[in-house]
């Protein structure tokens, strides 16, 4: 097994650290596409909708970062002193932070539910998903007892997936 260390930033997975901030970016500042909902009625009850869960996001990604602790980088291959983390919401799913950012997409859509929104969250979700799968690979690699994790812990959503 090759050190973290010793890796360049890209061998570690940045260009998916990147295209997250690009689509992050697309959904907080990008254009917003087609209306999704006209009635206004429904859009009202959606966008406070959305206000919850997103507090409720932002709740989840404050915890998920307690719990991760020293662990913490925004590449998906783990730091050479980590440590597995299986306690706190990492209990409930294996990538809370991502759950968390992906809630927060979806409660950006409720407030703007705009076509271009949606694909942009739709992408996040790819993306959390492929990045998780690589970063799967270096957990395995590195804490065996991470395949028995996997079996039992849901990937991004809690229970679901």
């Amino acid at each position: 097994m090759i050190s973290s260390h010793h890796k360049s930033i890209f061998e570690r997975g940045a260009w998916y650290v990147v295209v997250q901030g690009i689509l992050i970016g697309l959904i907080l500042f990008g254009p917003q596409g087609f209306p999704l909902i006209t009635s206004e009625p429904l859009t009202a009850i959606l966008q406070s909708c959305g206000i919850a869960i997103g507090l409720l996001a932002c709740l989840i990604m404050v915890i998920a970062v307690i719990n991760l602790g020293k662990n913490l980088t925004p590449l998906p291959c783990p730091k050479d002193d980590a440590v597995l983390i299986q306690t706190g919401l990492y209990r409930y799913v294996r990538h809370p932070i991502y759950f968390g950012v992906l809630l927060a997409a979806l409660a950006w859509l409720l407030v703007f539910p705009g076509l271009f929104v949606l694909v942009y969250a739709l992408g996040l979700f790819f993306l959390f998903d492929i990045k998780a799968r690589r970063e799967e690979v270096w957990l395995v690699d590195r804490f065996p007892a991470y395949r028995d994790y996997q079996a039992t812990v849901k990937k991004l959503i809690p229970g679901i997936y």
